[in-house]
Parts: C-alpha cells; structure tokens; sequence
C-alpha cells in the first residue's frame, strides 16, 4: 500500500510541474491555439508522434516533423518539447499539433534579431529546388539562389548537401514566410580577411596551394585563398603546351610558385614548371654539335619545324636545313606535327636557350653525289624546270636544278634572243662547266657543246684582210655583219663610207653583200670590226701610187677610171 502510496505521489509531481510548465508556455493567454506550449511526449506509434499538452485530448504530430534538415528524428517517450497548437480539438476531438510551426516560431524570431544584427546564422542544405536551393534555418526554410552558393561555379552540389555551415541573410519576410539565405557572402567575407592576410605576408619565391579557377588561351588563373593569380602557358611546364587546357582543367588543386609580385597593382605571376627541375641543365654537354639523334616535331612555322628531344627541351630546324633539294617549300609539305624524325645537333646557345638542328644533315648529299658522279666536263640531259632573266635551270640527276647562264645559251645569240628558243618542259643537253658543292650551285652550259665559231678567225681572216660580209642587221649606230662561218662583225655608222654623205646605215638592207676590211678582232666582245672606210681609202692609195698623183694634172677620176679599165681588161684576159 505504501509503495502504490509513492507512486501515486510521483505521478502527481509530474503532473504538477507539466502543469507550471504548460502555464508558463501560455504566459497567461485565455487560449492555446496559434501558440507555442510545452507538451510531453506520450508514445511514438504508426509514425506518429501522441504529445499531451494538458487539453481534454492528446495530439498526434508526423514523425518527420521532428526531422531536423534531412537529419533522422530524434525524440523518445518523456520528452518535453516545445509544440505549436493550431486547434484546440478538430472532428476527431484531438487536438492539432505541429512540431515544425513551433520550430518556425522559434527560428524566426531568432533570425530576424540575426538579419538586423546582420549576424550570421547555421543552416544546412537539404534540397533542390527551381533556381537553387532549400535551407534548414533551425526550423525555418529559406531559399538559396543557385549564384549565391559559391564565389564561383559549383560543379558537384553533393558535398555541401547536409553540412552545416555559416549563411548570410539577404532579406525576409515573415508574414509571406519568405527568407533569401546566401552561402557566397559568407565566402567573400572571409575571401576578403585570407586576401588581406595573403597580400600582407606575400614574397616573391614563396611556394603556395591554389586552385584553377579560369582557362584562357595565354594562361590560367589560379585562386589562392582570396586573391588570384595568373600562371601563363610558358609557366606551366618546361615543355611546349600549346594550350592550358592540355595541362589543366578548371578546379584542379595545383602547387604554384610566386614569380614576380607587384604590391601596387596586387598583379602575382605564378609558375609551375619553377617547381620541377630544369632539363636544360647539363643540356649543353647532353647534346653536342654533330650529334644525331630522335624527336618529335611539335609545332611548324613558315621559318621552319620545332622538334623535342626531351620533354622541356627543344631545337629548331630552320627551313634551311630540311631539304637538300627542296628550296622555298613550307616546312609542312616536308615534316607533319608529331612525326618522328632523326636530326643533327647543329649549334648549342645555352644563354638563349636554343638549340639549332638539322634534318637534311642526316640523309645523303646530294650535291657531293653529282660532283663525284659528274665532273666538270660530263654532258647530260635534263628537263628545263624554270626559265629567268638570267638563264634557265635544268633538272639533274638526284633531284637537284643546275643553271645555264645566259651568256652559256649561244655563242652568236645573247639576251632575250638567246632564250627566246627554249620553253619550260623541254629537254636540253648541257655541258657541266662547275660544281660548288658548298654553296649547293652547278653550273651548266649549252654553247659549250659546240666549239667557238670565233676560234676560227685566225685561219679564216686577219687583221688587214679585205673580206666581203652579210648584213645580219641595222642599228642606229651601224650594222652588224657577219663574217665567214658565221663570224659576228660590225662596221661603225662613220666607217660606213669614206664620203660623209654616204654614212647612212638605212642605206643597207638585211642580205646585203658588201666589202669591208678587218680593222680588228675584239675577242672581249667576240666581234670582229670592219671598215668600208678603210677599203675605199687603201683603193685611193694603190691607184694614187700606181698612176700617179694629181700633181700630175691628173684628176682622181681619171686615175681610178684607168684603174678600173685595166682591172675589167685583166679579168677578160684572164678569162
């Protein structure tokens, strides 16, 4: 009897002390509804949580209600808790509670005094909603705008779901029970106090941690806590990159080291490849000149092809040393990127940096080949491949040109006549007259294959001689001729004729017979020089000695008159 005495005794204390505290929550209101109360919870049954808040009826409140943010509910029998009561008593005559109104009421009070602080409030994200993103304030629900989730975009949400963490509110309105939350203000405030802590103990030389941010053609932009710094593509690695993007991807965490750092503008350079050990150290005695090795073409320009012997170290074939042969071709019609290719170490610059190779170096000389093969003095065939102002270039055996000068074309024809007989594409036979295999040239010559009409002045005429000649042609100054066997000769416009008058090259027509004498053989200009001038005054001077003079009485009529009778009377004796 004492025992059940006890108990009763203690249930009475409960119920006493549920009573002061039921008081206290309603702090004297004449009603429950739409307050705030303290209730005890009887059971939990069918997902339902029983709480008794003193009325005539106890009342049931989903489980989840007492969910916390996605966080599974923690409540068990005893508990006294804060519940908010709609009604008093519905159809059923139970009363209707709500766990998360009361957690509302709660919560926003203490969220408005924080939004006029403008303090900071936990909260944890829980879903995801049109444009963001839902918040559990303590019991509130507030929205978070997918741009204010973070300084920059988030990729993957996953992480942040569930976590608490530090929001700033944005704005609120409690009779619509509208609340903006953001993550991103938190962020940039506490960007803004790394920055200046950054800024304030930041040294060229210093070594830090940070995080892509940005790619761009010329480099990537790395965030190091609050403030960014740029890591150009030369920076990145010692070897060529030809974009960040083959080396970097945007949040990657990367180590970085400060290059140069202007305080005034807070410009930071940064590099990566200052981290790695250089592999032009030693390179000098690594690759000496002669040297063959392989590499791969990286990159091709209108200048030549850059090859990579070893990640971070690279040599460039100038154009002019790809090809033995080929001459102002595009290196790309000679090598393609990526190929692998055998060179020669030509000229190692270790304070510049580069290293000058060679392509055509590896294969065989083609020009020490001809001159071998080919003397000076040897006749081949070729195809003429190109004509110029200067003579034509003929196709030779090993696929290289060789040249006839213009003056090697004729020995009776110069200039534009001489080459006016040959077209691209046609097949000549030439002379080799020279081979300088060091300046890659091979002289050739045409004319040289017949022997120099102009050789054969001496045995076909002298100087003195009297000779008869073609006209071959007019010009202002006099007429050209030609002597026996093809023989060039010109008589001057004053040489034409001893009488003044007569000195007119119009006078003559190309076919023209006429004699003339050698007054020299010029073998600079190959041209033999003739007088008509000369002839008729030699005439005067044998018929002068041979029939007197005009101190005589007689005139130089009737002397050369006689003279001619007698030479027409010898050649009728003689016939």
């Amino acid at each position: 009897m004492a025992k059940g005495s006890a108990l009763k005794q203690t249930n009475d204390a409960a119920s006493a002390e549920f009573a002061a505290l039921l008081e206290e929550s309603l702090g004297g209101s004449a009603s429950f509804e739409g307050t705030v109360v303290k209730g005890r919870v009887v059971r939990i049954a069918n997902d339902f949580v029983v709480v008794d808040v003193g009325l005539k009826s106890e009342g049931r409140v989903p489980l989840r209600e007492f969910a916390n943010g996605g966080v599974a509910a923690e409540v068990k029998e005893g508990d006294l808790i804060d519940i908010f009561v709609d009604r008093m008593e519905n159809k059923e005559g139970e009363a209707v509670l709500s766990r998360d109104k009361a957690r509302r009421e709660e919560a926003w009070t203490l969220l408005e005094k924080a939004f006029n602080d403008q303090e900071r409030v936990m909260g944890t994200i829980f879903g995801r909603v049109k444009g963001g993103f839902t918040v559990d304030l303590s019991g509130a629900v507030a929205f978070l705008p997918g741009s204010q989730i973070d300084v920059r975009p988030v990729r993957d949400v996953a992480p942040l779901m569930g976590q608490a963490q530090q929001f700033a509110i944005l704005k609120m309105d409690r009779r619509r029970g509208n609340i903006v939350v953001s993550r991103r203000a938190v962020m940039e405030e506490t960007r803004a106090e790394d920055r200046t802590r950054l800024m304030g103990n930041l040294t060229e030389g210093q070594v830090l941690d940070g995080v892509v941010k940005n790619i761009t053609d010329y480099g990537a932009f790395v965030d190091l806590g609050g403030v960014d710094g740029l890591l150009h593509v030369t920076d990145i690695a010692w070897k060529r990159i030809n974009h960040p993007s083959e080396a970097l991807t945007i949040g990657q965490q990367v180590k970085v080291q400060v290059i140069r750092f202007n305080s005034e503008t807070q410009r930071i350079s940064l590099g990566m490849k200052q981290l790695m050990s250089d592999p032009w150290d030693g390179a000098g005695a690594k690759y000496p000149v002669g040297l063959k090795l392989k590499g791969r073409v990286t990159n091709i320009t209108d200048y030549g092809a850059f090859v990579e012997l070893e990640p971070g170290v690279e040599g460039l074939v100038h154009v002019s040393e790809m090809s033995w042969t080929k001459k102002n071709v595009h290196p790309g019609k000679i090598v393609s990127t990526s190929q692998e290719v055998e060179v020669m170490v030509l000229d190692v610059d270790m304070s510049k940096r580069r290293i000058s190779l060679g392509l055509k170096q590896c294969l065989a000389n083609p020009w020490d080949s001809f001159a071998e093969k080919y003397p000076a003095g040897t006749e081949l065939e070729g195809e003429v491949r190109n004509i110029t102002e200067f003579g034509l270039f003929v196709g030779l055996p090993g696929d290289i040109d060789g040249m006839v000068h213009l003056s090697d074309l004729s020995w009776d024809k110069a200039g534009d006549e001489a080459i006016r007989d040959y077209k691209k594409g046609d097949t000549v036979k030439v002379k080799v007259l020279d081979v300088d295999v060091d300046k890659e040239r091979i002289s050739l010559g045409i004319k040289q294959l017949e022997n120099d009409p102009f050789e054969k002045v001496g045995s076909v005429a002298k100087k003195g001689d009297v000779v008869t000649v073609i006209v071959a042609g007019i010009q202002d100054n006099g007429i050209d001729v030609t002597v026996q066997d093809g023989i060039p000769g010109f008589i001057r416009k004053s040489e034409l004729s001893s009488d003044r008058s007569e000195q007119r090259p119009d006078r003559y027509a190309i076919g023209d017979k006429l004699d003339a004498k050698i007054t020299n053989i010029d073998r600079a200009s190959r041209r033999v020089v003739l007088s008509v001038k000369a002839r008729e005054l030699d005439e005067e001077k044998k018929a002068m000695a041979d029939f007197g003079s005009s101190d005589s009485g007689a005139s130089l009529g009737d002397i050369l008159g006689a003279a001619l009778s007698r030479a027409q009377k010898k050649d009728e004796d003689d016939k």
